[in-house]
């Protein structure tokens, strides 16, 4: 007797990345970022409330290069996961469900991220002083 082959069900060996699923994993991945961000938020909190030398152990190092850099990847992550939160309403709602919409939707998404991050960077160096 013969077998015959069966069909394969479609994984990441054989799947081609569409911007879609891309996004989506980048949403998830954006949210799990937030928690650990929230963390940081916490432990900044909770130093300036135990007293000033705790709290300028923090401020050294979120002013730190590394610290800047989890900073700028925070900024990134709230407002990616913001503006495609947004995106989301809309698909609750019916809206953008066409598949020309998807891509030009997740284009804005990614652009209005980044635009909001650096213009919320670029403020924040102009309000320093």
């Amino acid at each position: 007797m013969s077998q015959k082959e069966r069909p394969l069900s479609p994984h990441l060996q054989i799947y081609r990345p569409q911007i879609t699923s891309i996004l989506s994993i980048l949403h998830r991945l954006t949210g799990m970022v937030l928690g650990v961000g929230t963390l940081v938020l916490a432990w900044w909190l909770i130093a300036a409330a135990i007293g000033p030398e705790a709290y300028g152990n923090v401020q050294w190092f979120l002013s730190s290069w590394f610290g800047r850099c989890i900073l700028l990847g925070f900024t990134f992550c709230f407002f990616y996961h913001l503006c495609n939160g947004i995106r989301h309403l809309g698909w609750d709602m019916g809206w953008g469900l066409e598949l020309a919409t998807l891509h030009i939707t997740a284009w804005i998404v990614i652009t209005a991220a980044i635009v909001l991050t650096l213009l919320s960077w670029i403020a924040g160096y102009a309000l320093k002083l």
